[in-house]
């Protein structure tokens, strides 16, 4: 296939992830966020997954075996214990307006440059190679789709060199997309978009390759592992010996899980553009099953280009794009090396646009700051742009030296581990620092230092002697000849792997140097309280603005007039405004207040980083020199401020919940005022009724002496039997009072449920009788003996049978009772087929009151206590009564006893 096909295909797909990047910035103008979702936020994360996971995977399975996956299960478990970690850092710096990974660093120990400088050069000593790779990785696949052999090792003949031509398009390319806001806090929805599109081309490209591969090339997996199996060489591949040892699974694992925050891209994707907080939920699932499948055709491909004779002189890093190839299906070739080339593309745009700012903010601005006076004597905003710009150009051609040089004689794999190996020396200063108040600046540079000179030495110093032939003396005798400096057996340390035993020894010495310098040294007042931010982030970030340790004088038209330099006029003066309406300031004129002051540095923050802020502000400012008792004092009293609004807040909530509750129980004692009248009203209303008939037929009596003995005797009884009316209604009030008072004492005898049902079923069949209804009663066939007052118990079946006898239907009233014993209670069930109960008064009907609020819906007769009485007599036993019923369709009253 000819270089000018795939160079415009190439350019085609750099178009459309611009095109791309400009319609997601264009909808994010108009407040429509297209990549304000996990999902999204999850696919930028694969921006993880490089040339070295499309091409180098499938390489490191011919050499290396399945150690391949330890790359893949470290950010796997990182994803399933960093959340707690994730969001504290997320935290942070939104709070801090962080940028960078350096930025951050720099920033928890004290905002400290020379802190900053130095993990800016060590990220980009570190991360050049790997870029480098994405370069070879190209070039490499260029190469085997278009046929052609490039040429190697040489810089004098760059201008003949197509990866040159690549490069300079990728400067460009990069340029234009990544520069387009001085801001690097502020969120890039295009760079986002981009990356999370190329996510899933790379992985629909290598998928399509593993599925041809598998199933156009063999009949499946099981043929492949079959057949790899018939092979000596390739059997012992599986095998956990030499090919994966223990050590070099572990030390890849660890690399990785670090890799997935540390690496200067991840942090960019996964930190600085985080929209929201709970994307981390669902993205850290949803980016271990993106790697899961990413990599389930990396093995077969692999097997498959060693099975295959005509490939065997082909690099295996390869064999995903010339399988296809061989086989004459170019079409799906270039879809493949589309694949790669955005893994690899993706990988250079975002690591360089992120070392770009962090070389822009802590090399190039504070030289240029140092020697440009001070900044509000002139614009800057260009000059902040114009240095990522040169950083970004010098990045690339040093990626492009390095890959023309020394990258020749290495794989993808290996080089992207010691770029891994170099970034981890970052750990202890961050983790550690985020947990640990007394880690301070000391500590952490001499970390980082003696990580560094140990990666160096036992991994990047054998790689450049390896790459450009130099003496290799030191290799095989050690430094001075003494033998346990030698940089592959350090202190006499043999049988590990290369990347185990510089990790080994690196992480060893990183942490040790830290905790002990940090021990033994003291932190000065900026530390402190950076310390005390970062560690208790959760508990400052409310207060952050009112609580600043900043002490000095300055000017409000000078702080202006720095913002204005770097954000440009209209920027500057709506944020100042903004700020002094929510604080209710003045910026008219005269002395800045201390939180603008600190407002302003957080600003600048995320334009050029924390420590290059600082000196602004300082080169605009008087500052004073703030003493660490001072700087206790303002931690004491933030803290004590957030406890006094934390009390505040308790003390608010539980006084509107006082006044909740005494609303509600004014409500509630005024309603039971009026129940009380009504209730008074039906009572007096139920005695004046027998009453009246009393007093009626009395004087009938009375005036009509020669009245006939037979009618006589009939008045007389009809006045015996409302005069018991009468005295039982006036029982059943003085029983609820002293049930409710708690005078009436319970006389617990062992009874058979059975003989009290009986009873009162016998009492009342005369009753059932009259109104034609069908009483029943269906007796256990166990004799259950209850614990209970067998009076007040005889009562609750008395009301509830009646009740149902006055409620069911003449001719066809049906009344069953039955036993049950449900676990640890016997119930007693009262089933008739009357006119039911409405499901929202299956509580209320247990109220004394209910039956004088609800004259419509109440019993043909009577107070309405029974039901109040019997639910006060189940209290009393530790009981319980309630019904089950719906309307139309009966009711069942069941009441339940403690049975053991």
């Amino acid at each position: 296939m000819s270089y000018l096909v795939i160079i415009s295909c190439g350019l085609i797909y750099l178009l459309l992830l611009f095109g791309i990047a400009y319609y997601a910035e264009y909808k994010l103008k108009r407040n429509v966020n297209v990549v304000n979702n996990p999902w999204m936020y999850a696919l930028s994360m694969a921006v993880y997954c490089t040339a070295w996971t499309y091409y180098g995977s499938v390489g490191r399975v011919g050499t290396q075996g399945m150690e391949f996956l330890g790359v893949y299960i470290g950010p796997t478990i990182a994803c399933a214990f960093f959340y707690p970690v994730l969001r504290k850092i997320l935290r942070i710096c939104k709070s801090q307006r962080i940028n960078s990974i350096a930025d951050f660093i720099a920033t928890r120990y004290g905002k400290n440059v020379s802190l900053g400088i130095i993990i800016t050069i060590f990220c980009v000593l570190g991360l050049i190679p790997y870029i480098s790779l994405q370069l070879k990785a190209i070039t490499s696949s260029l190469s085997v789709l278009s046929g052609e052999h490039m040429a190697e090792g040489s810089l004098q003949y760059f201008y003949k060199d197509i990866t040159f031509y690549i490069t300079l398009i990728l400067v460009c390319f990069i340029i234009l997309f990544g520069t387009r806001s001085v801001d690097a806090s502020e969120k890039h929805a295009g760079l986002v978009a981009s990356i999370a599109f190329e996510s899933i081309i790379k992985l629909v490209a290598f998928v399509m390759a593993g599925i041809f591969v598998t199933y156009g090339l063999f009949h499946g997996l099981g043929d492949i592992f079959q057949k790899a199996a018939a092979r000596p060489d390739l059997k012992d591949l599986f095998v956990f010996g030499d090919h994966g040892t223990f050590s070099g699974w572990t030390a890849t694992m660890l690399l990785s899980m670090f890799a997935t925050l540390l690496l200067p891209r991840q942090f960019q994707v996964s930190v600085v553009e985080n929209m929201q907080e709970q994307h981390l939920k669902k993205a850290l699932w949803l980016f271990p099953v993106y790697l899961l499948i990413i990599n389930l055709f990396v093995v077969p491909i692999a097997l498959a280009g060693m099975l295959t004779p005509a490939l065997k002189n082909v690099d295996s890093d390869s064999y995903v794009l010339a399988l296809p190839l061989l086989y004459g299906h170019n079409k799906l070739g270039l879809f493949i090396f589309m694949g790669g080339f955005s893994a690899a593309i993706s990988m250079i745009i975002v690591e360089t646009i992120a070392l770009s700012t962090m070389v822009s903010n802590h090399l190039l601005l504070p030289l240029l700051f140092s020697s440009a006076g001070s900044a509000k004597e002139r614009p800057l905003l260009k000059s902040v742009i114009n240095s990522r710009r040169v950083s970004i150009a010098l990045l690339l051609l040093l990626a492009y030296v390095y890959e023309r040089t020394i990258a020749q004689h290495a794989s993808l794999v290996s080089i992207g581990l010691v770029s891994f190996a170099a970034v981890a020396q970052f750990a202890p200063a961050l983790f550690i620092g985020l947990f640990w108040k007394a880690g301070n600046r000391r500590g952490a540079v001499a970390s980082i230092l003696a990580g560094f000179f140990i990666w160096f030495y036992t991994l990047a110093l054998p790689a450049f002697i390896t790459g450009t032939g130099g003496n290799s003396s030191i290799m095989t005798e050690g430094l001075f000849g003494i033998s346990l400096l030698r940089p592959y057996a350090l202190f006499g340390m043999e049988g590990l792997s290369p990347i185990a035993h510089s990790f080994f020894w690196s992480m060893l010495i990183n942490v040790l140097t830290y905790v002990i310098v940090s021990v033994n040294t003291f932190s000065d007042a900026q530390e402190l309280y950076q310390a005390e931010l970062f560690v208790d982030i959760f508990r400052h970030t409310s207060s952050s603005e009112q609580n600043s340790i900043w002490k000095g004088t300055a000017y409000i038209r000078d702080i202006r007039s720095l913002l204005v330099n770097f954000l440009g006029e209209e920027r500057a003066d709506r944020l100042l405004t903004s700020f002094a309406i929510k604080h209710k300031l003045s910026i008219e004129s005269g002395y800045a207040d201390p939180r603008l002051v600190s407002f302003s540095e957080r600003i600048l923050s995320g334009v050029i980083g924390s420590a290059s802020a600082r000196i602004m502000v300082r080169s605009v400012t008087k500052e004073e020199i703030i003493s660490i008792a001072e700087v206790l004092n303002i931690v004491k009293e933030s803290q004590q401020v957030l406890e006094l609004n934390k009390e505040l807040r308790k003390k608010s909530a539980e006084l509107t919940k006082a006044t909740e509750m005494l609303t509600a129980m004014n409500e509630q004692l005024t309603q039971m005022d009026v129940i009380k009248d009504e209730f008074l009203y039906t009572v007096t209303h139920e005695l004046r009724t027998p009453l009246t008939s009393i007093r009626a037929m009395s004087e009938i009596v009375y005036d009509n002496q020669d009245m006939e003995e037979e009618m006589r005797n009939h008045y007389l009884s009809s006045i015996v039997n409302e005069t018991e009316r009468l005295s039982h209604l006036i029982t059943q009030v003085l029983n609820l009072e002293r049930y409710e008072s708690g005078r009436q004492k319970l006389h617990i005898t062992p009874n058979n449920i059975d003989d009290l049902i009986a009873e009162v079923v016998h009492a009342l069949q005369p009753l059932a009788n009259e109104k034609k209804a069908t009483l029943t009663f269906h007796p256990s066939s166990s004799m259950y003996l209850v614990q209970c007052d067998s009076d007040l118990i005889r009562q609750v079946i008395y009301n509830l049978i009646s009740n149902a006898i006055k409620f069911v239907p003449g001719q066809t009233g049906m009344i069953n009772i039955r036993v049950r014993i449900e676990y640890e209670e016997l119930q007693v069930w009262i089933e008739d087929n009357g006119k039911g109960v409405p499901n929202e008064l299956h509580e209320l009907i247990f109220d004394k009151f209910f039956q004088a609020k609800n004259q419509t819906i109440q019993k043909p007769e009577g107070s309405g206590l029974g039901l109040a009485i019997s639910k006060r007599i189940m209290d009393m036993h530790n009981g319980r009564i309630w019904v089950e019923s719906e309307p139309g369709k009966g009711a069942n009253f069941i009441f339940g006893l403690p049975y053991a």
